[in-house]
């Protein structure tokens, strides 16, 4: 199991993610493409990422918006998967 990040890590790891927010035991950020074919060509990106790291967003997506959530159920928060993820995501872009 991962460890559950601090406060400050948080706070730090947000510093380099634009627009993602810290909510609950969590961090959100939502995106807007042009249409739906370029929402899913994104959610395609994210879902070969979180695979490869075995580590699943919470998601929804309504033609041409994502809202993305992450979160490590099994630490009860944020921890460094979340944020190795939420870079992935960003660079997915």
């Amino acid at each position: 199991m991962t460890s559950k990040a601090t406060q400050a890590e948080i706070e730090k790891a947000l510093q380099d993610l634009p627009d993602w927010e810290h909510e609950d035991d969590g961090i959100v950020k939502a995106f807007e493409f042009d249409d739906f074919k370029q929402a899913w060509a994104f959610m395609e990106k994210v879902a070969q990422a979180a695979e490869a790291m075995d580590h699943h967003p919470e998601w929804t997506n309504v033609y041409n918006k994502v809202l993305i959530r992450l979160s490590t159920h099994d630490a009860g928060g944020l921890t460094g998967k979340d944020f190795e993820l939420a870079r992935k995501i960003e660079a997915a872009l």
